[in-house]
This record gives structure tokens, C-alpha cells and sequence, in this order.
């Protein structure tokens, strides 16, 4: 069946963006996350610092991106660039991206299964979003009851989505004409401009970041591991989730 093979499709192509150094608790955090749920991952790790040559930034990157953006969040942008090329070489149909900082909401398996009959009716060539991390929602007067996957004009951040293959070979030739001039996220919106794919939100989210959560530290976030960081996030998700999306009918997307 179609949406078994989509499901298993999904679940057997997992890609975690990783750095090799300072994110060690990471990597042992979502080995037994992972382990407990008998889930197999690959860490993409080849965008590391320690792969950086000027060929290869200067392949992907302008030179004002070069010359203006920190090394790691270079890194962590040449790793979803990685995971696209190696999505597209290697004719994966459906793929999940995650960053190395995941915190799940809900059983993923069961959440992903959810999901499955409506991607089998998108048109090829989309990213979804998974996650929670700009605590943007579709209104209340949007959201229907029995749908789960919503259109959207921009992404919500990089830390969790779903891509399929046709949208990987198009990201990987969008590159080879236009340069990333900005961190992965904003680059994301960049091509949602050029309609290189399509963007759909998952609702409810499926996955949270730790390094936004308050449960994980990041190199490149500005939000440190912390009780406060903890508490703002909640108080805050619970109004723009819960109260928030009562006000305004055009909240997404």
C-alpha cells in the first residue's frame, strides 16, 4: 500500500544535522532516544568546520555569506545542503531533516502516520514543517479537525521538516545558479520566493527544538539552556497555541 510505503519511506530516512564538536550530549541524547524507539538515523556531519576548504564555501555560498556569517551557522546550513544532495543522489522519495536537538511531542511513529494520506496528495516538490520553534499556528478559524498538513507561504525555521526527492534535486540545482546568501532558514524563504519548492506546516507540531525549549544549550542560538529559558517557552507557547490563535483569522501562513 501507498501509505505504508510513504510511512516507512519517512521513518527509514531520518537525517540529523550534527557538528562534531561541543554537541557530544547531543549526539549520546539522540542515540538513546532513538535506540528506545528503533529508529536508524544518518548524522550529517560532512558541512562540518573540518570539512571547510574555499572550493567548497565558495560553491555554495556568496561571498558576502562567506565573509559575514559565523562558522557554525555556515556549518549547520552546509549540512541541510548535504542532506539534500544526498537525498536527490540517491533517489530517496520522502525524507525527515532534523537538527540535533529534537524533542518530540507525541509518539513520532504514530504522528508521522497521520500525515502520510494527505503527502500522498501533494503535488511533488514540498517541504513540511514540523515544528513549533517560531510558535506560529494556523487560527482557529483555519484548522480543521481531520486535516493535519496546511499550505504556507514561508517556513518555520529549520530544525524539523519533511522534503521530498523532487524537492532536494531542485534545492541542489537552485544552487548551482543561485548562491545561499543567508542562514538556512531565511535561505528557505529566499527560495520560497523563486517557487524552487512548495511549504506546508504540519498542525499540530510534531517536534520541538531543545535549543529553543530551554532543555538543550546551542552554539547558535540565543537561547541558552535554563529554567528561565524553560519557562518563558512555555507561558509563551501556551498563549500563541491555545489563546492567541483566537484573534486573528489570517494568523498563518
Amino acid at each position: 500500500m501507498k501509505t505504508k510505503n510513504t510511512a516507512l519511506n519517512l521513518l527509514n530516512n531520518i537525517y540529523i544535522i550534527h557538528a562534531l564538536k561541543g554537541y557530544e550530549q547531543h549526539e549520546q541524547r539522540i542515540s538513546k532516544v532513538f535506540g528506545s524507539m528503533e529508529l536508524k538515523y544518518k548524522l550529517v556531519t560532512q558541512g562540518d568546520p573540518i570539512h571547510f576548504s574555499d572550493q567548497i564555501l565558495h560553491t555554495y555560498f556568496t561571498n558576502n555569506a562567506i565573509e559575514n556569517t559565523k562558522t557554525g551557522i555556515l556549518s549547520c546550513t552546509l549540512n541541510h545542503m548535504m542532506a539534500y544532495k544526498h537525498i536527490a543522489d540517491n533517489n530517496i522519495e520522502y525524507a525527515i531533516v532534523l537538527e540535533n536537538d529534537p524533542f518530540f511531542l507525541g509518539n513520532i511513529k504514530e504522528n508521522i502516520a497521520k500525515l502520510v494520506p494527505e503527502i500522498n496528495q501533494l503535488q511533488k516538490g514540498f517541504m513540511i514543517s514540523l515544528e513549533n520553534s517560531t510558535l506560529r499556528f494556523p487560527s482557529y478559524w483555519q484548522a480543521n479537525k481531520n486535516q493535519h498538513i496546511y499550505p504556507a507561504t514561508r517556513g518555520r525555521m529549520a530544525g524539523a521538516y519533511i522534503i521530498d526527492n523532487y524537492a532536494a534535486k531542485q534545492i541542489v540545482t537552485d544552487l548551482e545558479t543561485n548562491k545561499c546568501e543567508r542562514v538556512v532558514d531565511w535561505w528557505h524563504i529566499d527560495m520560497l520566493g523563486r517557487d524552487v519548492f512548495k511549504m506546508y506546516w504540519a498542525h499540530p507540531p510534531l517536534v520541538e527544538q531543545g535549543s529553543h525549549n530551554g532543555m538543550l544549550s546551542s552554539t547558535i542560538s540565543t537561547k541558552p539552556k535554563s529554567t528561565k529559558t524553560r519557562i518563558r517557552w512555555i507561558i509563551k507557547k501556551i498563549y500563541r497555541m491555545y489563546i492567541k490563535r483566537f484573534t486573528n483569522e489570517k494568523r498563518i501562513i
